[in-house]
């Protein structure tokens, strides 16, 4: 596949991600009011307005609000910035890999829309337990969290980043071609 075709699934699903993140946010904002909660599961899961000026877990929320807008926008870019050279540099054949960095790059995307919007990211998905309650979170979140994780997975099981064998006889690739024959002077 050449370079800008590979890159038309990377750009396309990550920007469906970061569209069904904002639709599902918008929705929840147009229903439910800052801080209001529906039950889905009762004792489990709510939907609930939120807003998180910081990171993950509220991280840095006590930043003065420009500068945290600043911050966070500045360091999503870079990760995203980053995101994008780890894909354009993943074999094409690794695909694995390729749908972990499309996860991180696309809930990127959708918080990022949210920074520069909002100056805020809002959350709507509330799990709890009794009285232990989760960070709430939302779609973008999740999809990062499960790139983040589908990435160590493949790291830990290829981490030298080694393409996989060929189709066909995969001991056939393990070993060395024939050498050709030695000429009789």
């Amino acid at each position: 596949m050449s370079p800008p075709a590979r890159l038309l699934p990377f750009f396309g699903f990550s920007a469906l991600i970061a569209a069904a993140d904002q639709i599902l946010k918008r929705a929840v904002a147009a229903n439910l009011h800052l801080g209001e909660s529906r039950v889905l599961i009762p004792d489990f899961l709510n939907l609930t307005h939120f807003r998180n000026r910081g990171g993950a877990f509220s991280l840095l929320a006590w930043l003065p609000p420009v500068w945290g807008r600043a911050f966070f926008i500045a360091a999503t870019l870079g990760v995203l910035v980053f995101v994008f050279y780890l894909y354009r540099s993943n074999s094409p054949e690794t695909h694995f890999g390729s749908v972990s960095l499309i996860l991180v790059f696309g809930g990127g995307l959708g918080n990022l829309v949210d920074r520069i919007l909002l100056g805020e990211v809002v959350d709507f998905i509330l799990f709890y337990w009794g009285n232990s309650y989760w960070p709430a979170f939302n779609l973008a979140d999740s999809c990062i969290t499960v790139g983040v994780a589908l990435l160590a997975l493949e790291i830990i099981r290829n981490p030298y980043g080694d393409p996989p064998p060929p189709s066909g006889d995969s001991a056939a690739a393990d070993e060395p071609p024939e050498s050709p024959p030695e000429s009789q002077e």
